[in-house]
C-alpha cells in the first residue's frame, strides 16, 4: 500500500519569526560561550597575573571547563522552569542571563585591578553562562518543535542545530576582524574586551525579538487544560517508565553525537594547531570555511529526517565516523605536516621506563601534576607530536628517550622546589627540542607545504558526520518526551552528553596520547562512544518522526 504524501506546507511568518528568534538567540549564546575558549591565553594573562603563566593558564582552562561541566545543573534548573512555567519565558532568561554574563566580562577589571577577585568573579560569570546555554537549548528546541506542523520538525528544529557551528564561526571572525583592525599588541592590551561588548547589541536585539512572541501551543493547551506538572523533576526521573528513555537517550544518542561532534569542529581545530603545527589564523581559516561550507547540511539532513526517519541518519553518523577517523586524520597529517610524518617514519623515538612511573594522564580541570621521569618524558613528546614506542626499563630506573643511537634521560620534579623545577624542566625542554628537530621533526609546518584544498576537503568530511548526527537530534529529542516534562526530560541527557562527554573529549584524547605515545591514539575515545551509541541506538531506541508531541502523557 502506497504511502500518503505530505501535504505541501507553507511556512507562515508566525513560525518564520519563531524559527529566526529562537535560533538568533542561541547563535548570540553560543558566540558568547565560544570567546572564551578562543581568548583563553590573553585572559589568562590579564585576569591570572598573580600566578606563574602555567598555573595562570591551568585557571583559564579551569573556568572554561566550569562552564561545560555545569550544564547538565542548567538543564535541571531551567528544564524545571520551563516545564512549570513556560517555554517562553524560561529562555528568555537564559538569554539574559548569558548575555549579561558576556557584557561584563568585557567590562571586569584585571587582576592588576582588583587582585584575585578578578578571577573569583571571572569564574562565577563562567558558571552562570553554563547553567543558562544548560537551559536555552531545550527551550529552543522544545519551543520550535511545538510549533512546527508535524511532517515539518525535522526541518524546523535543525536551524537551531546550526547555531553552534554559526556562534563558532561569528566568534572567531569578530575576533579575527578586531586583532586584523587595531593590531596584536593593542587587541592583547585591551582589544580583547570588544568582542564581549559588542555582545550586548544582539542580546538587545534577542531580546525585543523574543519579548514580542507567543507561549508554545502545546504548552499553552496543557496549560488551558491544568495539565502542567507540578514536580517535573520527579516525573522525569524519579519514575522508570521516563527514566529509561532518558538513559536511553544519552546512551544512544547524545553521548555519540556528542563526540561526533567535538571530534569534527574542536578536536580537528586542536590537531591542526597542536598537534600538526598549523599556524593559527591558516587553521582557523580553513576551519571557518569547513564550517560555512557544511553548515546548510543541518537542514538538508534535518529535513530528510522528516521522510526517512531520524534514526537512521544519526546512526549512520555515527558509523560513518567511527569508521573513517583513523583514515581521515592520518590524512591530515599527510598533506597538512608531511615533514612530521617523514620524520614518524624515517625517525623513531623510543621512550624506555620503569612502568610503575607511567600513569595515566588523565587531568580534566589542570590541577594534578605529574612528577615522575616517565610521565614527564611523554608529556612532553606528546605535546611536541612526536610518536614513540614504549620499553620497559629496570625498576628504579629513571626514564630515557631514545632517538637512534641518541640517548637522553629524563628527570623527576617529584619534591622540588619550584624554581629547580623549572630550570629542569627549561633545560630537559630545550635538549628534547634540539633532539627532535636533529631527527626530522618540524618545530611547525611549513605553510607552503600545506595542500589547502585536500586538508579543506577533509574537514568538511567531518563537519558532514557532524551534521547527520546534529541534523535531526533535537526533533528526536523532543519527540521521545512528553509535553508536561519534555523540557526537563531532553535537556538533561543532551548536556550530560555534549557537556560531560564532549566537552571532556580533548582532554581525554591527549592522555591516550601520552600513554599509547602515538598522536592518532586519542581519536579511540570518541571511536567507542560512537559505536556504543550505535549499537545501543539501533538497537533500543525507537524512531520518534511519527510521534504525537501534543501528548502530555
Amino acid at each position: 500500500m502506497a504511502t500518503a504524501e505530505a501535504p505541501v506546507h507553507v511556512i507562515t511568518p508566525e513560525e518564520r519569526k519563531v524559527i529566526f528568534a529562537s535560533s538568533l538567540g542561541t547563535v548570540f549564546e553560543w558566540y558568547d560561550f565560544y570567546l572564551y575558549g578562543s581568548l583563553a591565553a590573553i585572559i589568562a594573562k590579564q585576569f591570572f597575573a598573580g600566578a606563574d603563566p602555567n598555573t595562570a593558564f591551568i585557571f583559564a582552562l579551569l573556568a572554561f571547563a566550569a562552564g561545560f561541566l555545569v550544564r547538565p545543573f542548567g538543564a535541571i534548573v531551567f528544564g524545571r522552569l520551563g516545564d512549570m512555567v513556560g517555554r517562553k519565558y524560561t529562555f528568555l532568561v537564559t538569554i539574559l542571563i548569558m548575555g549579561g554574563s558576556t557584557f561584563i566580562v568585557g567590562l571586569l577589571p584585571t587582576y592588576a585591578s582588583i587582585g584575585v577577585t578578578a578571577p573569583i568573579i571571572l569564574i562565577a560569570l563562567r558558571i552562570l553562562q553554563g547553567l543558562a546555554l544548560g537551559g536555552e537549548y531545550g527551550g529552543a528546541a522544545t519551543y520550535v518543535a511545538e510549533h512546527a506542523p508535524d511532517h515539518k520538525r525535522g526541518a524546523f528544529t535543525a536551524w537551531i542545530q546550526t547555531t553552534a557551528t554559526l556562534g563558532l564561526f561569528l566568534s572567531l571572525m569578530v575576533i579575527l576582524g578586531t586583532r586584523t583592525a587595531i593590531g596584536e599588541e593593542a587587541f592583547a592590551d585591551w582589544g580583547w574586551r570588544i568582542p564581549f561588548l559588542v555582545s550586548i547589541f544582539l542580546l538587545g536585539v534577542s531580546v525585543w525579538i523574543r519579548l514580542s512572541m507567543n507561549e508554545s501551543p502545546a504548552f499553552q493547551r496543557m496549560k488551558d487544560e491544568g495539565k502542567v506538572s507540578k514536580a517535573p523533576l520527579s516525573e522525569a526521573f524519579g519514575q522508570w517508565k521516563n527514566l529509561k528513555i532518558v538513559i536511553l537517550a544519552l546512551v544512544g544518542l547524545t553521548a555519540g553525537q556528542a563526540v561526533v561532534w567535538y571530534t569534527g569542529q574542536f578536536y580537528a581545530l586542536f590537531f591542526l594547531t597542536q598537534t600538526l603545527k598549523v599556524d593559527g589564523p591558516t587553521a582557523n581559516i580553513l576551519i571557518a570555511v569547513s564550517l560555512l561550507i557544511g553548515t546548510p547540511f543541518f537542514i538538508i539532513f534535518g529535513s530528510l529526517s522528516d521522510r526517512i526517519g531520524r534514526k537512521n541518519i544519526i546512526m549512520a553518523g555515527c558509523i560513518l565516523a567511527a569508521a573513517t577517523y583513523f583514515p581521515i586524520f592520518t590524512a591530515l597529517t599527510h598533506y597538512a605536516n608531511p615533514a612530521l610524518e617523514a620524520a614518524q617514519k624515517n625517525s623513531p623515538v623510543i621512550v624506555v621506563a620503569d612502568p610503575k612511573e607511567c600513569q595515566f594522564q588523565f587531568n580534566p580541570t589542570g590541577t594534578k601534576k605529574f612528577t615522575s621521569s616517565c610521565d614527564i618524558a611523554k608529556a612532553k613528546l606528546a605535546s611536541m607530536s612526536v610518536n614513540y614506542k614504549n620499553e620497559e626499563a629496570p625498576a628504579g630506573t629513571p626514564a630515557v628517550i631514545k632517538v637512534g643511537d641518541t640517548v637522553l634521560e629524563s628527570y623527576s620534579a617529584a619534591g622540588l622546589p619550584k624554581d629547580e623545577a623549572k630550570a629542569k624542566e627549561d633545560e630537559f625542554t630545550g635538549k628534547l627540542k634540539e633532539l627532535i628537530k636533529t631527527a626530522g621533526y618540524p618545530p611547525k609546518a611549513d605553510s607552503a607545504m600545506i595542500n589547502k584544498p585536500m586538508v579543506l576537503l577533509l574537514l568538511l568530511i567531518l563537519v558532514i558526520y557532524v551534521t547527520m548526527v546534529y541534523g535531526p537530534i533535537a526533533a528526536m529529542l523532543v519527540e521521545m518526551f512528553p509535553t508536561r516534562i519534555r523540557y526537563t526530560s531532553m535537556s538533561l541527557p543532551y548536556h550530560i552528553g555534549n557537556g560531560w562527554f564532549g566537552g571532556l573529549l580533548p582532554t581525554t584524547a591527549f592522555a591516550l596520547v601520552a600513554y599509547k605515545g602515538d598522536i592518532y591514539y586519542g581519536l579511540w575515545y570518541p571511536i567507542i562512544i560512537a559505536l556504543i551509541t550505535a549499537v545501543v541506538g539501533i538497537l533500543f531506541v525507537k524512531e520518534t518522526k511519527d510521534n504525537d508531541i501534543y501528548a502530555s502523557d
